[in-house]
């Protein structure tokens, strides 16, 4: 089990994480869920050492993690980041990588076994001899996953697995690490974007707001209002197959738009263009007065 307790973070004065506590047990998924910004992939950095917390604790099974030196705790954590720049080397070798906190003085028949295995279960043993800048951002993603699994961890960390997935190969990647926390009995963390896809794969889910845990616990903690508590948008939170899936009120978040922007006009300013407040990524020009 991973036991995470009272964990602050933060950068040049300014706090990431604040007194963030949870339990991960073993043969369990944990999805990390909230915001752009509030702390998630800094978490997990946290979690397998790469960011030093300024306070707090994080144990494995009774073991003080971060007194850990990089190997040993490579051991036992395995960590696949949003994205790395693919290196030249063929699919096989990037995966095969993962085994060398394992490997003392050179790779054995058992390491190319597990690497052959982790290829196949991603359905990308066919692209072994590929190298890993010839293929596809998706493909890249999967033997990224593929290079984690070999290490055969205890606790698989993954920033956003499904990243550059079409929707067929985010089910499978979701599946592939499914069975492998079943097979092996480890437990998995990661962080996710699309609540529903970490509905159908995971056993709890901590949501995060301003650093801070929001909520934690199983499905059933997903309500509407956590939803508009953690992310400000009105939701409806349906029940499909046991488990509750959340569909946003598209028409709540238009009359939002338009409300503001009866706002902008009456203080007398005319957009070209305006951003919708509830959607990333479009762009506000400069604003031009009225002329009179």
């Amino acid at each position: 089990m991973l036991s995470v307790r009272d964990l602050s973070f933060g950068y040049g004065g300014r706090k990431v994480l604040d007194g963030i506590s949870f339990d991960a047990e073993s043969n369990s998924v944990v999805s990390i869920l909230g915001p752009n910004g509030v702390g998630k992939t800094t978490l997990l950095k946290c979690l397998c050492k790469m960011h030093p917390p300024n306070s707090g604790t994080v144990e494995l099974n009774g073991e003080d993690v971060l007194s850990m030196s990089s190997r040993e705790a490579a051991k036992h954590i395995g960590f696949v980041p949003q994205s790395t720049p693919p290196s030249g080397t063929s699919v096989f070798d990037a995966a095969l990588i993962g085994r060398r906190p394992h490997i003392e003085w050179a790779m054995g028949k058992e390491d190319i076994r597990i690497t052959w295995e982790a290829l196949r279960a991603l359905k990308i043993d066919g692209l072994a001899l590929k190298r890993t800048d010839e293929i596809s951002g998706g493909e890249y993603q999967k033997v990224q996953i593929a290079r984690a699994m070999v290490q055969q961890p205890d606790v698989l960390i993954l920033d956003e697995p499904t990243n550059n997935l079409d929707i067929a190969n985010q089910h499978i990647a979701m599946r592939t690490i499914s069975e492998a926390v079943s097979s092996r009995g480890m437990c998995t963390i990661m962080t996710m974007h699309d609540i529903n896809l970490a509905v159908g794969y995971s056993d709890r889910f901590l949501f995060i707001r301003d650093g801070k845990v929001a909520a934690y616990g199983e499905a059933d903690i997903i309500t509407s209002d956590l939803i508009k508590d953690v992310y400000g948008i009105e939701a409806d939170v349906l029940m499909h197959k046991g488990r509750p899936y959340v569909i946003p009120d598209l028409g709540s978040e238009q009359n939002r738009y338009q409300k503001w922007l009866r706002t902008a006009q009456t203080d007398g300013k005319r957009f070209s263009r305006c951003r919708n407040p509830a959607s990333e990524g479009s762009v506000r020009h400069r604003a031009r007065p009225v002329r009179s």
